[in-house]
C-alpha cells in the first residue's frame, strides 16, 4: 500500500523523535549542561530583555545578560546558605541529645513491633557510638574521605566540575543570542512547514510560561506559609527551614521530602517526640493540602495535563538519564512532550490510515475520537 504524503511525514516525524530520544540517552552526560543552561536562559531571558529596554541603550544587552545571570546565581547561593544555620545548630544539638533520642526510639519501636508479634531489639549503644564517630569526624577526615572518593571516581568528579564551569558560560551565550539561535534553527525548517512549527513553538512557549509563572507564585506562597506556621509552633529554625522548603518544592516530591526531613530533625531536637511529630504532621499536612488542592490548581492550573502516574514516570526517567538535574527538568520537558504528543495524536486521528479511507465518511451523529 502506497503511503500518502501526510502518512510519510507522520512516519518520518516518529522516526525523528525516536532518533532524538536515543541521542539524548546516549549523550546525556554531554547534553546535560546544554539543556540546563537553555532552560535557565528560557526562564531568565525575559528579565534580560526588560533590563535592556529599561536601560534605553545605556545598558547593552550583553551587560543585561551578565547582570541577570549573576543575580540568579546569587539567589541560588542564598538558598543553599539557608542550610548553614540549620546544620550548624542541629549537629551539636544532635550530639547532645542523641542518647535521649535513641531511648525514645527504643520505647516507640519495641512496643509497636511487639504488638505486631515481632521481637525487635534496638542496639542503642552501638548506633550511638557509630553516629557520634561520624559527627566527631574532623574536617581533615572529611576532606580525606572526599579525596579518596575523587580518586575512585575521578572521571565523574571532573565531569561534575566541568559542568559547574560550563553551565554558567553556556547560560551567558544563550541569554545573549537566544533569539538568533532560534531564528537560525527555524531557517532549517522547510517553508511549507514553517507556520506549523511556529504555531507549535508558540503553544509550547505559552504553556511553559504559564507553568513557570504559576510555579514561582506557589514557591513564594509556600515559603511564607511554612515559615509562619513553624514559627507559630515555636520552632527555632522556622525561618530557614520554611524558606528552604517552600523554594525547593519546585523539585517534585524530592523538595517536600527534604524539607520534611529537616523539619522533623529540628523538631525532635527541640521538643518531645510526640509534640515534634504533631508539629510536623500538622504543618506539612496543611501545606500539602494548600499546595495540592488550592495553589497549584489555581495558579498553575495543571497546565501540563499529566496524570500523577505520568509525572512519577517522567521524574524517574529524568533522574535515570540526567541525575538530579534531570528530576528538576522532568516536568518542563514533559510539557513540551505533551504538546508534541497532542499534535501527533490529532494528526493520527485525522489521517486516512486511522479513519480507513475505504470506509464511508462519518455522518453528523457519528462519534468522533
Amino acid at each position: 500500500m502506497t503511503m500518502t504524503v501526510q502518512q510519510q511525514r507522520l512516519v518520518w516525524g516518529v522516526l525523528l523523535a525516536i532518533l532524538l530520544a536515543w541521542l539524548c540517552h546516549s549523550l546525556a552526560p554531554i547534553l546535560l549542561p546544554f539543556i540546563t543552561a537553555w532552560v535557565m536562559a528560557y526562564a531568565l531571558g525575559p528579565w534580560a530583555k526588560r533590563l535592556t529596554l529599561w536601560g534605553k541603550g545605556v545598558i547593552p544587552h550583553a551587560l543585561s545578560a551578565l547582570l541577570v545571570e549573576l543575580g540568579f546565581f546569587f539567589l541560588v547561593i542564598c538558598l543553599f546558605a539557608l542550610l548553614t544555620p540549620i546544620f550548624s545548630q542541629e549537629v551539636p544539638a544532635l550530639k547532645a541529645q542523641l542518647p535521649k533520642l535513641l531511648e525514645n526510639l527504643q520505647s516507640v519501636v519495641a512496643p509497636l513491633a511487639q504488638s505486631l508479634g515481632v521481637e525487635v531489639s534496638v542496639d542503642a549503644q552501638g548506633i550511638k557510638d557509630m553516629l557520634l564517630k561520624s559527627l566527631d569526624a574532623s574536617w581533615n577526615e572529611w576532606f580525606g574521605q572526599l579525596m579518596v572518593s575523587l580518586k575512585i571516581g575521578g572521571s565523574a568528579a571532573l565531569a561534575v566540575i566541568g559542568n559547574v564551569i560550563l553551565t554558567p558560560l553556556l547560560l551567558f551565550y544563550f541569554l545573549l543570542d537566544q533569539e538568533l539561535i532560534l531564528t537560525r534553527v527555524l531557517a532549517w525548517v522547510p517553508p511549507r512547514s514553517r507556520s506549523t512549527v511556529e504555531r507549535f513553538t508558540a503553544e509550547v512557549d505559552h504553556l511553559l510560561g504559564q507553568y513557570l509563572r504559576g510555579q514561582l507564585g506557589v514557591m513564594l506562597a509556600m515559603a511564607v506559609f511554612y515559615s509562619v506556621a513553624l514559627k507559630l509552633f515555636g520552632l527555632g529554625l522556622a525561618l530557614p527551614i520554611g524558606i528552604f522548603t517552600g523554594l525547593v518544592i519546585c523539585i517534585p516530591y524530592v523538595g517536600f521530602c527534604l524539607g520534611l526531613l529537616l523539619a522533623t530533625l529540628a523538631a525532635l531536637l527541640q521538643f518531645e517526640a510526640s509534640h515534634a511529630f504533631t508539629v510536623v504532621l500538622v504543618v506539612f499536612g496543611l501545606g500539602q493540602l494548600l499546595e495540592g488542592f488550592f495553589l497549584t490548581p489555581k495558579w498553575v492550573g495543571e497546565r501540563i495535563g499529566l496524570h500523577p502516574v505520568a509525572v512519577i514516570f517522567a521524574l524517574l526517567v529524568g533522574g535515570e538519564w540526567f541525575g538530579f538535574f534531570g528530576v528538576m527538568l522532568a516536568l518542563p520537558s514533559s510539557a513540551v512532550i505533551s504538546v508534541a504528543f497532542r499534535w501527533l495524536q490529532e494528526a493520527y486521528w485525522g489521517s486516512d490510515f486511522y479513519r480507513d479511507e475505504a470506509s464511508p465518511p462519518s455522518g453528523p451523529g457519528d462519534p468522533k475520537p
